[in-house]
């Protein structure tokens, strides 16, 4: 918010700087694990994601709003978001970290700055 020339990215939170509107995002990530579902019914199937398109369609799943504070995302590096199917309706989502000691502290998610200054040399700390 300092720095003027970044206002116009605050004109609409309901859509993204980059232009494609949250439930676009919904609609195409719906259709990637539906189809996932249908090609694996009855085993496990794998989608491979970015973090936003991933936790904007869990946030929809979980009837959440779309739009968020993107420090507050529960998706971290080489995390795992499953979407547990009963026939055709998702009925659970399901997040683990399997690789979690391999993530720097500051990038787990729910990682929160922590207070004071840092240390000469170091960067600001962060605690999960």
């Amino acid at each position: 918010l300092r720095k003027p020339d970044n206002w116009k990215h605050l004109t609409n939170p309901f859509k993204p700087s980059w232009g494609e509107p949250y439930i676009e995002q919904v609609v195409r990530m719906m259709g990637a694990i539906d189809a996932a579902r249908d090609a694996a019914r009855g085993h496990e199937a794998v989608c491979v994601s970015h973090q936003l398109p991933i936790w904007i369609l869990r946030s929809f799943v979980e009837r959440r709003r779309l739009w968020h504070d993107p420090r507050k995302r529960q998706c971290t590096l080489a995390s795992l978001t499953s979407f547990t199917y009963r026939g055709d309706k998702i009925v659970s989502v399901g997040y683990s970290e399997p690789a979690r000691d391999l993530v720097p502290v500051h990038l787990l998610a729910g990682a929160k700055p922590v207070k004071g200054k840092a240390a000469k040399g170091q960067s600001k700390a962060f605690g999960a």
